[in-house]
C-alpha cells in the first residue's frame, strides 16, 4: 500500500534465485532507479527501486583464496578494545558489505538478509501492511494521488486529490513522501488514522491495515486509444499486458501508449514479452561479457500490437528493463518515445544466494540495443522531448501524456 517510488515474463518464466551450489544459474538485470515526483503507496521503494531481468548462464566459480589474516586481526583489536557492546553477525555483514562494495561498481552489492527480502517484496510489489494509496507532494500537502482498486483506502472511502492533514494525529507539515509512507504502513490487521482536506471539508478515516500486491500492469481505453501503464517487470507482467493488449485489439484502439515513466525495470523475460507485442522474430536484446556477445534474447512471432501508431512515455526513473523495451521499439521505429530521457542502466547483474539469507548482486555483462547501443550512463533520448514541472504535478496536469496524444496524430 505504502511506498514511494523512484521518480524504480508470455512467456511466463519464473524466477530462480542463483545458488554458489553447483547449479545451473539465472542472470539477472537490476537497477537503482532514480526518485520521481510522486511517491508511491504500493509499489517500489525510489532508494532501491531496482530492475531485475534473467537469462542463464553457466556459473563461473574461482578457486583462490584471499589472506584474511588483517581482517582477523582488526577483529581481535575491536573486540579487546572496544568499550561497548558489539554484534560478531554485524561485524560479518559489514565486513562483507566493505568487500563487495571495494569492487567500486554501484550495482555490485552484497544484501543482508533481510535486505534480500526487502529487494524481493520490492520487485513484486509485495510491501506488507498498507492502505493501497499512491501518496505525492502537491503545493507542499501530502496528498493521494490514486486509490488502488479493491484495497483498504477505497473501501474506506478515500479518492484521489484528497489532502492528508494528519496521520494518528500527527500533522503532516512539512513531512517528505517517505515520512508519510512510513507512517501510514503498518501490520496487517492494525488500522491508522487519517485526517483528510477534501475541498474545504476536514474528515477523519480509520483505515484498517491490509497486505497489498500492487498489480504491475494497469489499462484502459480511452477516446480510441489504448493506455498501457507498465510500473515494473515482474512475473505477472508479460501476462497482463498480453490480456491488455488482446483487449486493445478488439476494441479495435487507433493508437497505444506504452506508459514507462518511473519504471525501474525487471526480469528481462518480461521486458522480452512485452517488446513481442510490437516485434515479430526480432533480437529484442544482446549481452556481452569482455565485449563479446554471449546471448540474444529475440521477440516472439506473434505481435498483436503490430502495425498500430505506438508512443512509449519515458522520464528519468525509466531504467534497465523498461529501456530494452524502449530501446528495441525505438531502433525498429515501431514507436515514437516521448518525454524525458532514460535513467542509463546497461549493465548486467548476477543474483547469488549465500549463507544465511544473505545475497550477491554482481555485475556480469553488458546488454546492447538492438542496433549495438550500451545506454548506461547516457540514457535513450526521446523522439520528441517534454519536461514536467512541479507546477505541472501540482496542477494535475500531464503535458507528457498530452504530447503522446498528439505525436499519435490522431
Amino acid at each position: 500500500m505504502t511506498d514511494k517510488p523512484h521518480s524504480a515474463r508470455a512467456h511466463l518464466r519464473a524466477p530462480k534465485k542463483v545458488s554458489i551450489k553447483p547449479l545451473s544459474s539465472n542472470i539477472l538485470f537490476l537497477i537503482i532507479a532514480a526518485t520521481a515526483a510522486i511517491g508511491f503507496i504500493a509499489g517500489t521503494n525510489s532508494n532501491q527501486i531496482m530492475g531485475l531481468i534473467g537469462p542463464v548462464f553457466g556459473q563461473k566459480v574461482y578457486a583462490g583464496n584471499v589472506d584474511l589474516s588483517s581482517v582477523e586481526a582488526t577483529y581481535r583489536a575491536l573486540k579487546a578494545n572496544y568499550d561497548g557492546t558489539l554484534s560478531d553477525k554485524a561485524l560479518i555483514d559489514g565486513a562483507n558489505k566493505g568487500l563487495v562494495a571495494a569492487a567500486g561498481d554501484t550495482y555490485t552489492l552484497y544484501m543482508t538478509s533481510s535486505e534480500s527480502t526487502t529487494f524481493s517484496d520490492d520487485l513484486t510489489g509485495n510491501i506488507g501492511g498498507g492502505i493501497g494509496a499512491e501518496i505525492g507532494i502537491r503545493n507542499n500537502q501530502a496528498t493521494i494521488i490514486r486509490v488502488l482498486k479493491s484495497n483498504p483506502a477505497e473501501k474506506a472511502g478515500l479518492l484521489a486529490g484528497d489532502i492528508i492533514l494528519k496521520v494518528n494525529d500527527q500533522p503532516t507539515t512539512g513531512w517528505t513522501v517517505d515520512q508519510v509512507v512510513a507512517k501510514i504502513r503498518g501490520d496487517v490487521g492494525t488500522t491508522v488514522k487519517l485526517s483528510i482536506q477534501r475541498g474545504s471539508d476536514v474528515k477523519d478515516y480509520t483505515v484498517t491495515r491490509d497486505t497489498i500486491i500492487n498489480p504491475s500492469v494497469e489499462s484502459s481505453i480511452k477516446n480510441g486509444i489504448g493506455i498501457l501503464t507498465i510500473s515494473r517487470f515482474d512475473s505477472e507482467t508479460a501476462g497482463l499486458a498480453h490480456t491488455a493488449a488482446l483487449s486493445f485489439k478488439a476494441n479495435n484502439v487507433k493508437g497505444v501508449i506504452l506508459d514507462l515513466r518511473g519504471n525501474g525495470g525487471g526480469y528481462v523475460d518480461a521486458a522480452q514479452s512485452v517488446a513481442s507485442l510490437w516485434l515479430n522474430d526480432k533480437v529484442v536484446v544482446s549481452e556481452r561479457t569482455d565485449g563479446k556477445v554471449v546471448n540474444e534474447l529475440k521477440s516472439g512471432t506473434d505481435p498483436v500490437l503490430a502495425g498500430i501508431p505506438t508512443v512509449v512515455l519515458v522520464d528519468g526513473g525509466s531504467a534497465s528493463a523498461s529501456e530494452i523495451v524502449s530501446g528495441a521499439l525505438q531502433d525498429y521505429k515501431v514507436a515514437k518515445l516521448v518525454g524525458e530521457k532514460t535513467f542509463g542502466k546497461g549493465s548486467v547483474q548476477k543474483l547469488i544466494d549465500l549463507p544465511q539469507g544473505a545475497q550477491l548482486k554482481v555485475t556480469v555483462a553488458r546488454w546492447y540495443t538492438p542496433n549495438g547501443k550500451n545506454i548506461n550512463q547516457e540514457g535513450i533520448v526521446p523522439d520528441v522531448v517534454v519536461p514536467i514541472t512541479t507546477q505541472d504535478v501540482n496542477a494535475g496536469n500531464d503535458p507528457q501524456f498530452d504530447a503522446a496524444v498528439k505525436t499519435l496524430g490522431l
